[in-house]
């Protein structure tokens, strides 16, 4: 069931995006060479903590899942692509380092993700991490009232292929708001002009994923959870929680 929602309930939305913004600056500058997944998941718990927020992450059981999602924040280094799981992995100068998190506040949820490098960018690494915030402003530049689903894909999908990454088969954002994954499902790549009917008061994460290696293969870690590159090579992911207005998209979870 697909819900649309009223201006109330995006303002209290973007209280939501409001705490998700700000973990992931706290998270993103607490990163450096050193510092293990699982203390930057602390900081990011510090955060809902302060508040007064809850993780839609933390003891997620999806279907494919074997075991719920442990952490607050999803914690993807190199060749992960998303669904990374914090331990007590230090981070290393040159890693490239995804971070997924979500918030719920007064029964309203926000999600996004960002990916930057630690300490010294390897070569590569600053045009991947570009080229997915070029795929998610294209996908939020297709998010307008009017369009069709399909249009959001086509414009994720092509400025990944046309940037000569790898898109992951079969991911893709999703609906938003009372539950972290509401429909409908929101694919990286498709055709223009099919699919849901945008209208005003529908509510999408918008994430792609792309993958230095190109092509569209991955493969599941031991965990059930960590999605990594066939090929081993770096991948990246940004995602923003945006609603479809009659002014266009207004997106929910910038700083």
């Amino acid at each position: 069931m697909i819900e649309i929602k009223d201006g109330a309930a995006l303002d209290a939305m973007r209280e939501a995006g409001r705490v998700v913004a700000g973990a992931l600056a706290a998270v993103k500058s607490a990163a450096a060479p050193g510092v293990s997944l699982a203390e930057l998941d602390e900081v990011a718990h510090d955060v809902l903590r302060a508040a007064g927020a809850r993780s839609p992450f933390l003891h997620y059981h999806p279907s494919f899942a074997p075991v719920p999602f442990p952490a607050v924040i999803c914690a993807s280094v190199n060749d992960v692509i998303v669904h990374g799981i914090p331990d007590g992995y230090r981070l290393a100068d040159g890693d490239l380092f995804s971070i997924d998190f979500g918030a719920e506040l007064d029964g309203w949820t926000g999600d996004a993700a960002t990916t930057f490098p630690v300490g010294t960018p390897r070569a590569g690494d600053l045009p991947l991490v570009e080229a997915t915030e070029k795929a998610l402003a294209a996908g939020i530049g297709a998010a307008v009232a009017g369009g069709r689903l399909g249009d959001i894909s086509h414009a994720i999908g092509s400025a990944a292929r046309a940037a000569g990454y790898g898109v992951p088969s079969g991911f893709g954002g999703h609906g938003i708001g009372r539950h972290m994954h509401e429909d409908p499902h929101v694919p990286n790549e498709g055709r223009p002009g099919r699919g849901l009917r945008l209208r005003p008061g529908l509510v999408l994460a918008i994430e792609p994923m792309l993958m230095a290696g190109g092509g569209s293969g991955y493969r599941v870690a031991p965990d059930g959870w960590a999605l990594h590159t066939v090929d081993g090579s770096r991948a990246a992911h940004a995602e923003h929680t945006v609603a479809i207005t009659a002014d266009g998209p207004r997106i929910l979870t910038l700083p």
